[in-house]
């Protein structure tokens, strides 16, 4: 099982990225799979997640409205669409899969598998 991040970048505030995320030892349906990321000296956040049985997603409140996860099956990668980046969405940002339970989902301690992070920074 494999994660692959990718798409991070340089970007004006205001501005738009989509980060991919692909997948291998597995598919899109095999597990839910997260988004999370780490801005220097704080923790890992939770930012969004999305259920391999129906594909719902949810998002925590600071990027509701702005990122919008969803998933490729003919490509088997699942992508994070963020619009009107601010400044503090800078971070490496880092895709999770399977839900170990027993933790919210936006515990990075509840996820299994992890891809390696791709940079985003969001500066004029």
């Amino acid at each position: 099982v494999q994660l692959q991040a990718s798409g991070g970048g340089l970007v004006q505030p205001d501005g738009s990225l989509r980060l991919s995320c692909a997948l291998s030892g597995f598919t899109v349906d095999s597990y839910a799979i997260a988004w999370f990321r780490q801005a220097p000296g704080k923790e890992r956040e939770g930012v969004g997640c999305m259920s391999n049985n129906d594909g719902r997603t949810w998002y925590v409140d600071s990027v509701k409205g702005r990122f919008t996860m969803s998933g490729d099956n003919a490509k088997n990668t699942v992508y994070l669409r963020m619009d009107s980046l601010k400044p503090e969405d800078t971070a490496v940002y880092f895709c999770a899969a399977e839900r170990l339970g027993g933790t919210k989902w936006t515990d990075p301690k509840g996820w299994h598998y992890w891809g390696q992070g791709t940079q985003v920074t969001v500066s004029s």
